[in-house]
């Protein structure tokens, strides 16, 4: 499909609107790194909500949740707590305020209130910058494999060449364009430009999946959807297995649906969903990978402003994301066309959100959501793009190289530490094929080799440095191996089978085999973050201390509240898609129960909050 002129005069006046804004605000972002990567810390916890958000709304991501809701249906508002979603919640209940409480400039220098200064706490150190460094490299190669697939559908140019022996096809080429715009207003403005072109991308992508929705409900009526979709496609519940059969399409429809049911992972759903479960309380609880996510958390002027960000972010962004998932869905499966939507022989599902847009977005309107949809693109890399430097400069450069460097020398190396982050990410990107199979990577293998020992350094106070180093290296070492040494093995099922077992093996034998950490560490990070957990060698020394000091007796009522707020959160996602397909019943349940999860949040949480 071509694009109309107006379409693309609109896409391009965004763009450049975005990179003048950046620039414009780039002075603030200059003055040292503290303004540079968290904006000074003086930003209202609701512009960092709404950034946030826009930075969780990338385009990639959509056009998988798109393709699965096709393929699974309401169940497929499930396969996202891989991530798991439930992220948001556990910070907003409690680990946003243990976070911030630190008053540091990254995940890494955070380590050191816990661990100190000792040679195990710069191992631990250098581990999670290294691991800060390729999950954001692997963010940005995912970014790059799902923009390129994304605007090649609607931009008419071909751009295809062939580069020192090398072909890069239109795809790359597109991405590596939209990717050096974005590139530029986050390498000049740092934090600010993130965060203010983040808010204005909201906004537009807000717009966006409201006419989406719209649009969809105009385009698509219930008996249209009924008349295609297998038995169990409109439920929530499941049994041993996802029990779904496409039979209503053509015969080569029918299979191409039923062979990515069997192939990608989730067939005994049961087990599936018990993992997801197992994991996503594990991994919630261990906090957020060192990128864009942690850096809103420690941006935030408060403690309790860091957990009123982390909840405005499901409050805002699910209703309108699912408003477009679910219309691009039903509309791309009733009037879906196979012969555009092969890719090497086979039918590629990820292009089934350009596939819908380009044939049944009016022009103009088109323009806008285009617009939105690249906002969503842009917002994701950015944030990543700001994370990750902060990580080299800050965590290396600053700490190991040149500690006494002036403001503006740092600032420059965060520049070229930008642009480097970006180039790495650009030639991995190259070699990736399905943005379904660097998605279970990232949040399967990647963050399952995380969960231990960030899980352990909240709640265990013998944990220390080198067992904080020893199952990071284990558990980033199993996720990059997994795929070679057990290639047929579901990275899913490796969680629990391979990469978790040996990450938390090393914690183990890291601590056991060596020394506690500094007494006086222990007793400063915990009179200060005030954890609940095992520590109470560490409450006794501090209350003899501090007799006034009290213990952290909330891990009963912060439990009950996550498990509240995952219910909460879910209506927000089950909202929008019940409206779309016409299931008022299932809609008005989830309206009163989301209701009564935000009177028990407000009375049991909210209330509660403090710094």
């Amino acid at each position: 499909m071509q694009l109309a002129p107006i379409d693309i005069s609109i896409i391009c006046a965004y763009l450049v609107l975005t990179i003048v804004l950046g620039f414009w605000i780039s002075k603030r972002a200059s003055k040292n790194l503290d303004s540079y990567f968290l904006g000074g810390k003086t930003m209202p916890w609701y512009l960092l909500g709404l950034s946030n958000a826009s930075g969780m709304f990338d385009i990639t991501g959509t056009m998988w949740m798109v393709a699965i809701l096709f393929v699974y249906g309401v169940k497929s508002t499930l396969l996202p707590w891989l991530w798991p979603v439930w992220n948001q919640v556990f910070l907003m209940v409690f680990l946003a305020v243990w976070m911030r409480r630190s008053n540091v400039l990254t995940g890494a220098e955070w380590l050191k209130t816990r661990f100190g200064e000792g040679l195990g706490a710069r191992l631990s150190h250098i581990s999670v910058v290294v691991f800060a460094l390729v999950a954001v490299i692997g963010f940005i190669a995912y970014s790059f494999e799902g923009i390129g697939k994304f605007v090649v559908m609607f931009l008419p140019w071909d751009l295809s060449t062939n580069f020192a022996g090398v072909d890069i096809s239109s795809e790359h080429m597109y991405a590596l364009i939209i990717m050096s715009f974005t590139t530029l207003y986050v390498v000049k403005g740092g934090m600010y430009s993130v965060v203010i072109t983040e808010v204005l991308q909201f906004i537009v992508m807000t717009i966006a999946c409201i006419v989406i929705g719209v649009i969809a409900m105009k385009q698509v009526s219930g008996a249209q959807i009924d008349a295609l979709i297998p038995e169990g496609w409109k439920s929530l519940s499941f049994g041993w297995e996802i029990n779904l059969e496409w039979t209503k399409f053509p015969e080569q429809i029918n299979q191409a649906l039923n062979e990515k049911l069997s192939t990608d992972g989730y067939e005994l759903f049961t087990i599936f969903m018990m993992i997801v479960i197992f994991r996503g309380i594990l991994v919630s609880i261990a906090g957020p990978a060192p990128g864009y996510d942690m850096q809103r958390v420690l941006a935030a002027k408060t403690p309790r402003e860091s957990a009123l960000m982390s909840g405005l972010v499901s409050l805002v962004l699910f209703i309108p994301r699912y408003l477009m998932i679910a219309g691009l869905g039903v509309i791309g499966m009733v009037y879906f066309n196979p012969e555009t939507l092969f890719s090497n022989g086979v039918i590629d599902f990820e292009k089934i959100l350009p596939f819908a847009l380009s044939n049944f977005i009016p022009t103009g309107v088109l323009g806008i959501i285009l617009a939105g949809l690249i906002a969503a693109f842009m917002s994701t890399f950015a944030a990543n793009v700001n994370a990750g430097p902060a990580y080299i400069v800050n965590d290396i450069y600053k700490r190991f190289i040149n500690p006494t460097a002036s403001n503006s020398t740092y600032i420059k190396m965060s520049y070229a530490a930008s642009v480097l982050v970006v180039v790495i990410g650009i030639g991995v990107g190259f070699f990736v094929t399905s943005i379904n199979d660097i998605l279970q990577w990232i949040t399967a293998a990647l963050f399952g080799g995380y969960a231990a020992a960030n899980f352990l350094k909240w709640i265990w106070w013998r944990f220390n440095g080198y067992g904080y180093f020893w199952g990071m290296v284990a558990g980033l070492t199993g996720s990059l191996l997994v795929p070679k040494v057990f290639p047929d093995m579901s990275i899913i099922y490796a969680f629990p089978l391979v990469i978790l077992p040996i990450s938390t093996l090393g914690c183990l034998l890291g601590t056991w085999l060596t020394k506690a950490d500094d007494e006086d560490v222990l007793m400063a990070f915990y009179k200060n973050v005030r954890p609940w957990g095992f520590w109470d060698p560490i409450y006794k020394k501090v209350k003899a201390a501090d007799p006034t000091f009290e213990r952290n007796t909330s891990f009963g009522r912060d439990m009950f509240n996550c498990a509240v707020a995952v219910v909460w959160q879910m209506t927000l996602i089950l909202i929008p898609v019940y409206l779309v397909i016409r299931e008022y019943t299932s809609m008005t349940i989830s309206i009163v129960v989301l209701f009564i999860t935000m009177a028990i949040l407000k009375v049991n949480w909210y209330d509660k909050l403090e710094d």
